[in-house]
């Protein structure tokens, strides 16, 4: 499968073009075309194993918008102005174990591993877990697999910023409130998922009164 050849320029000018968007020009809107092709970027983003342990809720509905806005005080500018709103979802110990029934279900029915290698693949996940990283604590699972859906954040925003779309990355928001009205109001199994971010796409009111800002490449980068 060949790639588009899209310039260097190009890509770079897309992240200058993102930023923060702190209120969206609410009239308009992203198209279902938008909107699934910024999603798909998600569906495609690589993860640890490739286990995949994030799920996203598009919340549309106005009345579930404004029961987010009480426990994410980041939100509610967001909420009211964005065309899409994204909850990023990531999975919890019971699903991600290396020996939960999901695992077992990506790698035979997902990935269709033949039984050796499956074998094979728990084997180094188990060892990954118990020793390499200690995941030995739920929460540190849970951890472990929001930096895995931060991946995909990336890609969504990046994407979105490559067809001209703004977005807002969220983490202003009380975790036990808000999956407590995940759990009461969305109907989202919080003993399996926690929630790792909002975001927030559409586009901007107004351009950033400030350019953007960035430590010296050199502060961040070390040749050896």
């Amino acid at each position: 499968m060949k790639t588009a050849n899209i310039s260097k320029t190009d890509i770079i000018n897309a992240f200058q073009f993102r930023h923060a968007t702190k209120e969206f020009d609410a009239t308009k809107k992203l198209s279902d075309e938008d909107i699934r092709f910024i999603l798909e970027t998600a569906h495609l983003s690589p993860s640890s194993f490739g286990f995949e342990p994030w799920h996203f809720v598009v919340v549309q509905d106005k009345e579930l918008r404004e029961l987010l806005k009480p426990v994410a005080w980041g939100a509610p500018a967001k909420l009211d102005t964005a065309s899409h709103f994204i909850l990023g979802l990531s999975m919890k110990a019971p699903m991600i174990k290396h020996d939960a029934d999901y695992i077992m279900h990506m790698m035979k029915d997902v990935k269709q591993l033949p039984a050796e290698a499956i074998e094979m693949y728990s084997k180094f996940y188990r060892e990954f877990q118990e020793r390499d990283f200690a995941l030995d604590t739920d929460k540190k699972l849970f951890d472990w697999s929001s930096k895995q859906t931060y991946i995909a954040l990336g890609n969504m925003m990046t994407a979105a910023a490559m067809i001209g779309i703004d977005s807002c990355p969220i983490e202003g928001f009380h975790q036990e409130k808000a999956e407590a009205v995940l759990s009461d109001k969305f109907g989202i199994d919080t003993d399996k998922y926690g929630l790792s971010f909002m975001t927030a796409f559409g586009h901007r009111k107004e351009d950033p009164a400030h350019p953007k800002s960035r430590r010296d490449f050199n502060d961040i980068v070390t040749w050896k």
